[in-house]
């Protein structure tokens, strides 16, 4: 081979790398760019979404969480489902508990009956759900706090029309219905059931045609949380993630920063792996012609008594 053709060759092979470590530069800059926009977005998300109670501004409640946080302690988290309406303050239509334990990576989550009957501060013997229709989100922490003698270090509340939209981005969620039934013209036959936004919210509001009544409501909200966090868990498409910050910031409240939420992510996402769901034994009673949930004492120490061992679990 002629040498000024065998060096120009040469000279053509080396160059070649200098273009493909440029693309891959290039796509590390696109990628980075756009993870940088996406954390940007989940910040700015998280701003909104942001609102802390009273109790939030105690520097010995930030103390207190740190350490909580630090040693890897559980945590329990108040999920309060709310319909909300134009000029209407709205009432908590689902109360769960959740406990976080990342020690055992277990939680249990405590379906709260809306109509059960407790002693609500500074008002009195009512059902539960009007805590929030009396003081908001404050007083329906502190009433779940006094009457299950447990702490709710954080809350997160979720408008239900949010709720219905958040499942749709995930792609919608697959349960296992026991209870074959019809509610607002949608089938819901026995067996693994897909369900989107829509008929999963239909699916969890069916109480009159349970012979189990709110206790079978309870079980369907829990099923579709548990599948809602799995598929929230495993979600992998970056291009869906800003219409799901959306919806979460136009329809989700809660007193946890961004920082938090990062560790609860890193140190506890494991918990949800291992979900013990739990129910209230009662009985319903009419008490100046009005329908309660009434729950014996005996019963509401053996719920106390589970959930703080869990807390404990090492």
């Amino acid at each position: 081979m002629d040498s000024r053709i065998e060096k120009r060759y040469e000279k053509k092979k080396r160059k070649w790398p200098y273009w493909v470590f440029g693309i891959i530069a290039a796509l590390l800059l696109i990628v980075g760019t756009y993870l940088f926009y996406i954390y940007d977005k989940v910040g700015d998300t998280v701003d909104v979404m942001h609102e802390p109670l009273a109790r939030d501004e105690n520097p010995d409640r930030q103390k207190e969480i740190n350490s909580l946080f630090n040693e890897n302690n559980s945590i329990n988290i108040l999920l309060l489902g709310v319909d909300e309406r134009e000029n209407d303050k709205g009432r908590s239509d689902t109360m769960i508990l959740m406990s976080l334990n990342p020690q055992i990576n277990s939680m249990k989550m405590l379906s709260i009956p809306r109509d059960t009957y407790v002693d609500i501060p500074d008002r009195g013997m009512d059902k539960i759900n009007h805590a929030y229709a009396f003081g908001g989100v404050g007083l329906s922490v502190q009433t779940v706090e006094n009457n299950f003698d447990v702490p709710i270090h954080f809350y997160v509340k979720v408008n239900m029309e949010g709720f219905k939209q958040g499942i749709d981005a995930l792609g919608g969620v697959t349960i296992t219905n026991d209870r074959a039934f019809s509610q607002g013209g949608v089938d819901f036959p026995t067996g693994e059931v897909n369900l989107n936004g829509e008929e999963a919210l239909k699916y969890i509001r069916m109480r009159k045609g349970d012979p189990r009544g709110d206790i079978g409501r309870n079980e369907r909200q829990r099923s579709v949380i548990k599948a809602a966090i799995g598929e929230a868990a495993s979600f992998s498409s970056i291009t869906k993630i800003t219409d799901i910050l959306g919806i979460l910031g136009g329809n989700v409240k809660t007193d946890l920063n961004m920082d938090q939420m990062q560790t609860l992510f890193s140190d506890y996402r494991q918990t949800r792996n291992n979900i013990d769901t739990m129910e209230i034994s009662g009985s319903g009673q009419m008490i100046e012609n009005i329908w309660y949930y009434i729950v014996p004492d005996e019963e509401m120490n053996r719920v106390q008594t589970e959930i703080q061992e869990h807390m404990k679990a090492k």
